[in-house]
């Protein structure tokens, strides 16, 4: 029997008892966002998505969305190499810490932003008089403040990769004399390249929507650091149906980023 034939007779026994709730999960989940756009102004929309500071929201989140995951390029897959090929003593630990932005609060995130990298935080006081770089509320710390929620998603994601790739073809490389470096860029990028591809487009997606951190250690300063979430948290107390243009936008563009990850981009077990 074919696979079509095994899912045909498995779809045409399906429980009840799954399927209702399932259903019912279903319409929790897409039912405010059908009312989002049955309550969008779509008379206005065109106007409203043309007003400076709506454009200029979208920029700036935009702009600041990519500089963020190319940051946590740079950084997260050279670490989720170091978690997934290394053993090093409190591994699980490292492990742990590198995924609690997924679950810690996003204005406590942006808290603990404040207290190291502040102008009298840990970090920060030596960044100020020694280099005069100041990032609390400034575009840079925008930047900071999403790549910190957002790079636990890509490092995630590329440790899942490395884990499930053949270290059959990086051994062939390095007995035919090729350098870690060479191995690396050479022969494990390349067989991870759709979990990177993956995790980087989820670190994109939550860096566009991140919220908490970014108002916490940024603050909300039109032109410099209000993208589009802190947009619609300022037009929801005083225009709502700007409010509602705004969250209509990132609702189109985050279908379109998670339409576009397929399911051979997902390798992590």
């Amino acid at each position: 029997m074919t696979a079509a034939g095994r899912e045909d007779r498995v779809a045409g026994r399906l429980p009840w008892v799954l399927v209702v709730p399932a259903l019912l999960g279903m319409v929790f989940l897409v039912l405010p966002l059908a009312g989002l756009l049955l309550r969008a102004p779509w008379s206005t929309l065109p106007r409203r998505l043309a007003e400076p500071q709506v454009l200029e929201a979208l920029r700036l989140s935009l702009v600041t969305a990519t500089v963020a995951t190319l940051v946590c390029l740079v950084l997260g897959v050279p670490l989720a190499w170091l978690l997934a090929r290394a053993t090093f003593p409190g591994r699980r630990l490292v492990r742990a810490l590198i995924t609690v932005p997924l679950v810690l609060p996003p204005v406590v995130g942006g808290v603990a932003l404040l207290l190291v990298l502040g102008r009298r935080g840990l970090v920060g006081q030596w960044l100020d008089s020694t280099f005069g770089v100041t990032l609390p509320f400034t575009t840079a710390g925008v930047v900071v403040a999403e790549a910190f929620v957002a790079m636990p998603f890509l490092v995630i994601s590329v440790e899942g990769a490395l884990r499930a790739a053949d270290l059959r073809y990086e051994e062939a490389a390095a007995t035919l004399g090729a350098s870690r470096w060479t191995v690396f860029r050479r022969v494990t990028l390349p067989l991870v390249a759709p979990g990177i591809i993956a995790g980087a487009v989820l670190c994109w997606a939550r860096a566009l929507g991140e919220f908490g951190a970014t108002i916490t250690f940024a603050g909300n300063f039109p032109g410099r650091t209000q993208t589009m979430p802190l947009a619609v948290y300022l037009a929801l107390e005083t225009e709502p149906e700007a409010a509602i243009v705004l969250s209509l936008v990132l609702l189109v563009v985050s279908v379109v980023i998670l339409a576009s990850l397929r399911d051979r981009w997902v390798n992590s077990p």
